[in-house]
C-alpha cells in the first residue's frame, strides 16, 4: 500500500511533531514539526525537512550548518500524530551546537546539564 501522507493527522496548523533518532546509536537527537509537504520531501529526497514555525519556510536539516540528517527510516506512531525518523546525522542535531537537542536533566529537582557542546573544527 502507499504512502500518503495526507493520512497523518496533523494540528490545526497543519503539523506533526517528528522526533529524530541516531539510526546507529538510538540516541534522541531532537524535535521538529513537518507539514504535508514536508513530510513528501524528506520521502522524496532523503534529507530530513522540518517546517520552521518561526521562519514560515522549509528548513532542511544542515542546509546552513552542513549538519545534514540523512533518512535512513521513516516511521509513523500507532495513532498515526507523530512521526519518528532514524537519521544518520552529521556533527551536532542541537542549534547549541550538541550533539542532541535533549541535554538537559532535572535531577532530584536540580537542572543537570548532561553534555557540552561539540568542539569546532
Amino acid at each position: 500500500m502507499a504512502f500518503d501522507p495526507t493520512t497523518l493527522k496533523y494540528d490545526d496548523r497543519g503539523l506533526i511533531p517528528c522526533i529524530a533518532q541516531d539510526a546507529d546509536g538510538g540516541d534522541v537527537l531532537m524535535m521538529a514539526w513537518m507539514n504535508a509537504e514536508a513530510v513528501a520531501m524528506t520521502l522524496d529526497s532523503g534529507r530530513v525537512t522540518y517546517w520552521s514555525r518561526s521562519r514560515q519556510a522549509f528548513w532542511i536539516k544542515g542546509e546552513t550548518s552542513g549538519h545534514v540528517q540523512e533518512l535512513v527510516d521513516f516511521r509513523v506512531d500507532c495513532d498515526r500524530d507523530c512521526l519518528l525518523v532514524l537519521v544518520r546525522q552529521t556533527g551536532p542535531a542541537c542549534h547549541t551546537n550538541r550533539r542532541s537537542c535533549f541535554y538537559t536533566a532535572v535531577r532530584e529537582g536540580d537542572e543537570v546539564e548532561l553534555m557540552k557542546p561539540m568542539a569546532d573544527k
